[in-house]
C-alpha cells in the first residue's frame, strides 16, 4: 500500500527513526527479559541465567543447581512471558480502540470489559471455583460486557462511536455495582480478600500451563491485529472515505473490536485488572513515532511489553511483600499521562 502523505512528514527521517526505535526496543526487551529472571527474593546473576537458558535450549554450558532451575523455569519464566504478552496485548488493543473511536482518552476497558471480568472472577471466587474456573468466568463475563455495550450502543442498526462509549460507561457501572454486591456478601476472612486482590491485578500466580492455554491465542490475535494496522489508517479518515477505498467500516470496526476484546479479555483472565497500560503506552508510541498505525502498532507492542515487565519487576522489589501490579500501573501511569497531556505531544 502506498504511504499516505498525511503520515509522511520528513519521510526519510521517519523511516530511519522507526527502524532505530524498533531495534532499541527489541534490545531493551531482550535485556530486561534476562534481568527479570534474576530479580526477586532469591537473586540470580545474569551469567547464571544465560548459562541455565543455554543448557535448557541448546544443551551446552556448565551444570546449574536444581534450585536455580526451579526458580527460573517454574516460577519466574511463566511470569516474565505473561508480562510481555499482556503488556503487548493491552497496548496494541488500546491503540486500536483509540483509532476506532478517534478518541485519545479511550482504553481497552472502555466498553465495560474490566468491570465485567471483575464480576465474573468475583462470582467464581464466591462459589469456590478453582483458578481455571476463575479465569473462565472472567473471560466469559468480559466478552458479555462488550457484547452488551455494542447492543445498547446501536442506533437503528448502526453503530456510533459516541453512543458506544456511553453504552460502555453504563455497562461498566452496572457490573461495578454487582461487584460491590459480591463484596458485601463475601466472607470477610476468606472470599473478600481474594476478590479484592484479584481486582488489583497480579502476575504472581501465573503458571506455564496458563501461558500454553492463553498464550497461543493471544499471539495469533496480536499478529492478526498487526496485519490490519494499515486499515486503522483508513478508518481514521472517516466512514465515507473508508467506503470509497473499498472497505466496509462497520464490519472492519467490529472485527478490530473483536480482536482487541479477545486480547484484553484473555489478559484480564490471566492477571486480573491491570489498568492504564492500554491508555498510556499508545501515547508514548505516538511521541516516539507519530500517529501512523503502520508504524505505531509495532512500536506500541514492543513498548507495552517492556513497560509492563519493568513495572512487574518494580512490584517484586519495592517492598518485602509484593505490591499488586495494578496499583503501580495506576501510580506510574497517571503522572505519565498528565505529562503527555501537559506537553501536548500526543498530536492527536
Amino acid at each position: 500500500m502506498k504511504e499516505n502523505p498525511i503520515f509522511t512528514l520528513k519521510a526519510r527521517h521517519r523511516i530511519l527513526s522507526f527502524k532505530g526505535i524498533i531495534v532499541i526496543l527489541s534490545l531493551f526487551n531482550v535485556a530486561l527479559f534476562v534481568i527479570s529472571l534474576g530479580i526477586g527474593r532469591y537473586s540470580i546473576s545474569p551469567s547464571l541465567i544465560l548459562n541455565a537458558l543455554a543448557i535448557k535450549l541448546f544443551h551446552i554450558g556448565g551444570a546449574v543447581g536444581s534450585t536455580i532451575n526451579t526458580v527460573i523455569f517454574d516460577i519466574r519464566l511463566p511470569r516474565v512471558i505473561a508480562a510481555l504478552l499482556i503488556g503487548a496485548s493491552l497496548s496494541e488493543s488500546g491503540a486500536a480502540y483509540q483509532g476506532i473511536f478517534d478518541n485519545p482518552l479511550v482504553s481497552p476497558f472502555t466498553l465495560g470489559l474490566s468491570s465485567g471480568a471483575g464480576f465474573g472472577a468475583g462470582l467464581a471466587i464466591l462459589i469456590g471455583g478453582n483458578e481455571l474456573v476463575i479465569q473462565l468466568f472472567a473471560f466469559v463475563f468480559a466478552v458479555i460486557s462488550v457484547i452488551l455495550s455494542i447492543v445498547i450502543g446501536r442506533e437503528k442498526n448502526e453503530s456510533n462511536s459516541v453512543t458506544l462509549v456511553l453504552a460502555g460507561f453504563i455497562v461498566s457501572s452496572f457490573f461495578t455495582s454487582l461487584i460491590s454486591f459480591l463484596k458485601y456478601y463475601a466472607d470477610p476472612y476468606t472470599k473478600l480478600p481474594s476478590i479484592v486482590f484479584w481486582l488489583m491485578g497480579s502476575l504472581s500466580n501465573i503458571t506455564m500451563k496458563n501461558i500454553l492455554i492463553n498464550g497461543l491465542i493471544m499471539i495469533v490475535a496480536i499478529i492478526m491485529l498487526y496485519f490490519l494496522r494499515w486499515k486503522l489508517n483508513i478508518l481514521s479518515l472517516g466512514d465515507e472515505e473508508t467506503r470509497l477505498l473499498g472497505e466496509n467500516p462497520k464490519k472492519l470496526k467490529y472485527f478490530i473490536i473483536f480482536l482487541s476484546t479477545l486480547l484484553t479479555s484473555l489478559s484480564v483472565s490471566l492477571s486480573g485488572v491491570i489498568g492504564w497500560v492500554g491508555l498510556v503506552v499508545p501515547h508514548i508510541g505516538r511521541m516516539l513515532i507519530g500517529p501512523n498505525f503502520r508504524k505505531l502498532l509495532p512500536v506500541t507492542i514492543l513498548a507495552g511489553s517492556f513497560y509492563l515487565l519493568l513495572i512487574d519487576d518494580v512490584s517484586r522489589v519495592i517492598s518485602a511483600s509484593e505490591v499488586p501490579i495494578g496499583i503501580l500501573t495506576a501510580l506510574i501511569g497517571t503522572p505519565i499521562f498528565i505529562y503527555i497531556m501537559w506537553r501536548g505531544k500526543y498530536k492527536w
